[in-house]
């Protein structure tokens, strides 16, 4: 799927550090390193094997962050993330840079300079990148973006999210399992969002984390992309019902949908399923990504093209709530398919000759009787 990274030509680094010797101790970091690890391969996300995410935890000194992010680069040839929680401090200079355990305020050689940092993930030909920095004062990065990662990107471009602003502290709050910024980032890949689109993409993402942080007085997170990068996606949305997606919703609103009642054949059924998918706009691509359960795109191919109806209600169901048609014009469907499908075990289907051509009167069938001219005669 468009926006959805190759899992084989896809890595991951994930970088934390908890234990300071002169600064506070962090332990909700440990926590974040594997939970985010297994989100992104789980098969519902990006599915990354775990070989191909790497998890740095308690590195003590600037080596051992830069050469995973180098060797991950390296090998990356579709979308490369980065992602680091930890202390963020700034040197002299107020550049920022990312604290290791021994790293002191003000002081840029004792951690990693995120410069550095940021020459290490372009090392390679990554056609996208993704930041993600849960530290305080990761607001900084977003300078960097502009004349660096973003305007060097192959294809899709990069994306930087920032846990705060520019001047910010992001929070680790004292009895959480996660930090503030990341534990908000693990509950809407794991639980969703609610009246979006069957697929979580960054932007959606970062927006749903602006609301929920906001609404608990906690750092509002930061954005930097590029180009197409917010399009790029995290994971399936575990709370999409295509029957309450706010886009099915707007797309349908004007449809007009055949009315179920003209039709009297299996062959006339199948067809007006077909015109409910045109009417959509959706590819047969596109519908299969929104079926809730799953339909895939063969599933969805093989039931446009039946010369009889499906034994079972459910898969029709499935594709018809995918293509965005309202619950109540589903259920109408279902009363129509237990009519034909009755009908049919009495009688042949006469709309097909025994040639397996369609006769005259076929030609025309549902459609002529669902035309507003031929409704509107009186």
């Amino acid at each position: 799927m468009k926006g959805l990274p190759e899992a084989e030509t896809s890595r991951a680094v994930l970088i934390g550090v908890a234990r300071y010797t002169g600064l506070e101790t962090l332990p909700a970091v440990s926590n974040n390193l594997p939970a985010l690890a297994d989100a992104l391969t789980s098969p519902g996300s990006w599915g990354l094997a775990r070989e191909h995410c790497a998890v740095v935890a308690e590195p003590s000194g600037l080596h051992e962050v830069l050469e995973p992010v180098e060797e991950a680069a390296r090998a990356a040839r579709d979308t490369l993330l980065v992602y680091f929680a930890g202390h963020g401090l700034t040197d002299d200079r107020g550049e920022l840079f990312l604290g290791l355990p021994r790293s002191r305020p003000g002081h840029g050689h004792t951690g990693v300079p995120y410069a550095m940092l940021r020459s290490a993930i372009m090392s390679g030909r990554a056609q996208r990148h993704v930041i993600i920095l849960d530290c305080c004062f990761s607001g900084r990065a977003l300078g960097t973006m502009g004349g660096s990662v973003a305007d060097q990107a192959q294809i899709d471009g990069s994306y930087l999210l920032a846990a705060a602003p520019e001047t910010g502290v992001a929070l680790a709050p004292p009895g959480e399992q996660y930090t503030a910024f990341t534990g908000e980032l693990l509950d809407i890949l794991k639980s969703g969002i609610e009246g979006g689109e069957a697929w979580l993409d960054l932007e959606s993402v970062y927006r749903r984390l602006r609301s929920v942080l906001a609404a608990k007085s906690r750092p509002l997170p930061q954005k930097r992309d590029r180009n197409t990068a917010g399009g790029l996606l995290l994971g399936r949305n575990n709370a999409y019902r295509p029957w309450t997606s706010t886009a099915v919703a707007a797309a349908g609103s004007g449809a007009r949908w055949p009315d179920p009642d003209v039709l009297d054949t299996a062959q006339e059924f199948i067809e007006a399923l077909g015109h409910i998918r045109a009417i959509s706009g959706r590819s047969i691509q596109a519908v299969s990504d929104n079926a809730r359960p799953s339909l895939s795109p063969s599933a969805v191919s093989a039931l446009l093209n039946r010369r009889t109806l499906p034994r079972s209600w459910k898969s029709t169901e499935i594709y018809l709530h995918a293509c965005g048609l309202p619950a109540d014009q589903v259920q109408r469907w279902q009363v129509v398919w237990e009519r034909i499908r009755v009908a049919a075990a009495t009688q042949p289907d006469r709309t097909i000759q025994k040639s397996g051509e369609r006769t005259p009167q076929s030609d025309q069938g549902w459609r002529t009787r669902f035309s507003p001219r031929r409704q509107n005669r009186h």
